[in-house]
């Protein structure tokens, strides 16, 4: 018979069955092992009883043939009746006296067994389960020298059979019970935790709530299914990301509202050395590498500290310029400080206090109020800035990094309706360790004035809502990934930062001519082996422990001294904190001891350049080299992975990552590694270095393919999409219910 579709066991159904058919099992095989232990029990218990009938017919016999009297063999079996026994029996062939008493009993295969002459004197018993049949026989030769006599009794078991019946019923009636019970509640906890999974699935992607009923799970995943369907051929019809595809998406979901960027780092600095004519640097920094192609993008406002020596001359009396000079796209608004605001504002409570406070990178932070106050200052006058320079009551803010923790509060103040955005850049701590800090409060209330703030990775996530959790008196909604203080919704979301793919690949000097620039100015020959790194010069970027993985190379690869170099371009930051100053002093004379050892003529092993370097400069290196590594001892993405990548259009190449980078999470086909683990790292750098062509391309092709999908202006996408969300649901007041379950919670 062919199942119809009206006719066909539905899933839930063939599951009850077969639960059902297995408790059936189980419950037959528990009564099955009940009554094998009550039958051992019961066997044992006519055994001793069968031992005592027949020892008194033994004494009734010998009493009967000493007086040639059967009649008290017929009383002793009349009593053994009395006392339980079915049948008793004493059978004697040869004792024609005693014939008389002999009955169908003695005719059982047991006496004959008994007659044996191995068992005369033994007592042999023979236990039959029958159902209602059911006996327990016991016989014994008796050997007294006279005609042998076998002495028989008999018990009936049939009480047994309906013992061992009620028993299998009762068996099999719990184990029903317990499996309908059993499946009863594991198909609801299901349903629940399923329904559940779903409806945070649909709020991720954006969909309507679910239905009430329970439909089907196959039909839940379908549905969602054809939703991320959709999703990717939406991505794959609209194309990469891109700086024309940024702006449309600003015009269509943002209504074309100004964008306002806030960061300490401005893209462009001019700098006037020793009265000699005015340079203009571009910064190598993975901030400005992110950010400026966004705002250049949406044609914005970037609010930044003037640090350039000669910054206030090549401004207007706001501070304002149009910038890049040779194309302006955007404007730049500088804003001044005093030496002490820098003092207390960058160098002290920024750099001593809360970036040594998110680095796992065993530098003690420092806090000082003075610092605190000088930091709250500045934050002010940002937030200031960011209000003048608002063309409109609501605009897009885009608050960079840890330099503003409190602006984004400071700034909902005066501009109650503006769409926040905060990005924190480098990691968030746990929250033990930012109870070190005792304005702890006040950052995360300041950051909690943003409409969506973002981390590079999840884990970040996860422990600032442990810090807001533990600190503040707010609700951390985790299904909605989000926290409510004060009235107000901030979404914490993870956006892993990316660069902008480069256009001009083309117009950049060959690969070729990189390999022979760079071995030139490194002293090697042709077929010499060159490994890059590029930083800014911070104790958390591993550069020491780099060092100490090329020296260890060099000790186990003595063949490569001469022929191998690591170049490491490294640009000098915050001198003025005295930890970073040390830093320089150890990483300068590592690079010395190394080299001292290793040299032989114009070879060195390590060359350092402690200076500003352009992007064009940076990327001959990228270009050039046989592998990049990237040694952060903890950082929230580092972008020069990236770049290197972006920089390879050979696909050639190898990229060794540290494991404490965010970066690390994304780019797999790295050679990823412990940078504390000189050995591993050591090794990676062999590894790199004799790599087959086929295998580096095969690696360098995706992790190509992945930095060009996953871009910065995808990260910037994500977040001003989720930014025109969030507007659309406040302004039509979804969450109203959040928010007065928080206001009374907060009573």
């Amino acid at each position: 018979m062919r199942w119809t579709r009206k006719l066909r066991p539905t899933p839930i159904v063939v599951s009850l069955f077969l639960w059902l058919a297995g408790s059936t099992l189980a419950g037959m095989a528990a009564a099955a092992v009940i009554n094998r232990v009550r039958r051992g029990d019961i066997v044992s218990e006519m055994d001793a009883r069968s031992r005592v009938a027949i020892a008194h017919l033994r004494r009734t016999l010998n009493v009967a043939r000493d007086r040639n009297n059967p009649s008290d063999i017929n009383q002793s079996v009349d009593d053994l009746l009395a006392s339980g026994a079915t049948a008793a029996a004493v059978c004697v062939p040869a004792l024609t006296p005693l014939a008389a008493v002999t009955p169908p009993l003695c005719n059982e295969s047991i006496v004959a067994r008994a007659q044996v002459r191995d068992s005369v004197g033994t007592l042999v018993t023979d236990a039959t389960f029958q159902g209602s049949d059911s006996r327990y026989v016991a016989a014994l030769a008796v050997p007294d020298g006279r005609p042998e006599a076998v002495l028989v009794v008999s018990h009936s078991l049939a009480h047994l059979a309906a013992r061992e019946e009620a028993t299998r019923r009762t068996a099999l009636f719990v184990s029903w019970v317990f499996a309908l019970v059993v499946f009863g509640y594991a198909h609801a906890s299901t349903r629940l935790t399923r329904r559940r999974l779903l409806n945070q699935v649909r709020r991720l992607l954006g969909l309507n709530p679910p239905s009430t009923d329970f439909a089907p799970l196959p039909a839940d995943l379908r549905e969602l299914a054809r939703h991320l369907a959709m999703e990717t051929e939406l991505e794959l019809a609209e194309g990469t990301w891109s700086a024309a595809r940024l702006r449309s998406t600003v015009q269509q979901f943002l209504g074309g509202s100004p964008l306002v960027v806030v960061a300490n780092r401005e893209p462009y600095v001019h700098v006037r050395d020793d009265g000699g004519p005015v340079r203009l640097l571009h910064p190598a920094s993975g901030l400005v590498t992110a950010v400026e192609p966004v705002v250049r993008a949406c044609a914005g406002t970037w609010i930044a500290h003037g640090a350039g020596s000669a910054d206030r001359e090549t401004a207007d009396r706001s501070g304002r310029l149009r910038v890049p000079p040779a194309d302006p796209a955007y404007w730049l608004r500088r804003i001044w400080l005093t030496r002490e605001e820098e003092r207390g504002y960058y160098y002290g409570f920024a750099n001593e206090g809360l970036w040594p406070l998110c680095h796992l990178a065993h530098t003690r932070p420092v806090f000082r109020a003075s610092d605190f106050a000088a930091y709250k200052t500045v934050n002010r006058r940002f937030a200031n800035a960011v209000v003048e320079e608002a063309s409109t009551r609501d605009p897009i803010v885009f608050v960079q990094d840890y330099h503003f923790a409190l602006a984004p509060r400071m700034i909902r103040e005066r501009l109650p309706d503006a769409t926040i955005v905060t990005f924190w850049h480098i990691p968030w701590p746990n929250a033990e360790k930012l109870g070190i800090c005792p304005f702890r409060n006040e950052i995360l209330h300041g950051l909690l004035g943003s409409s969506i703030l973002g981390f590079h990775t999840q884990y970040h996530c996860s422990h600032f809502f442990e810090g807001v959790d533990r600190y503040l008196e707010a609700r951390v909604a985790r299904e909605e990934s989000a926290v409510v203080t004060r009235g107000r919704v901030t979404r914490v979301r993870a956006y892993p930062i990316s660069i902008a793919w480069p256009e001009d690949d083309a117009q950049w000097p060959s690969i070729a001519d990189c390999r022979r620039f760079l071995r030139s100015q490194l002293s090697l020959g042709s077929d010499g082996l060159v490994a890059v790194g590029v930083d800014r010069l911070d104790y958390t970027k591993g550069i020491e422990e780099r060092f100490l993985a090329v020296e260890r190379f060099l000790e186990t690869h003595p063949e490569y001294v001469g022929r191998f170099a690591f170049l490491q371009l490294a640009a000098p930051s915050r001198t003025a904190i005295e930890e970073y100053s040390h830093a320089n002093e150890r990483v300068v004379a590592l690079a010395a001891r190394i080299n001292e050892r290793y040299s032989m003529g114009d070879y060195r092993p390590i060359h350092l350049r402690l200076e500003h370097h352009e992007h064009d400069t940076i990327n001959v290196a990228y270009r050039g080299s046989d592998c990049c590594y990237v040694s952060s001892l903890h950082d929230g993405m580092n972008l020069v992975a990236k770049e290197f990548v972006a920089a390879r259009t050979d696909e050639e190449g190898v990229l060794i990552l540290s494991q404490f980078t965010g970066a690390s999470r994304e780019l797999a086909d790295a050679l990823i590694v412990n940078p504390y683990d000189l050995e591993q790292a050591s090794a990676a750098l062999f590894t790199a270095i004799t790599m087959p062509a086929r295998e580096q391309r095969e690696r360098m092709r995706a992790l190509r393919a992945h930095v060009r999908q996953h871009n910065v202006f995808r990260w910037a996408g994500r977040m001003l999409m989720d930014a025109a969300a969030f507007r659309r649901r406040e302004q039509a007041q979804v969450l109203p219910a959040l928010r007065q379950a928080d206001a009374a919670s907060l009573m």
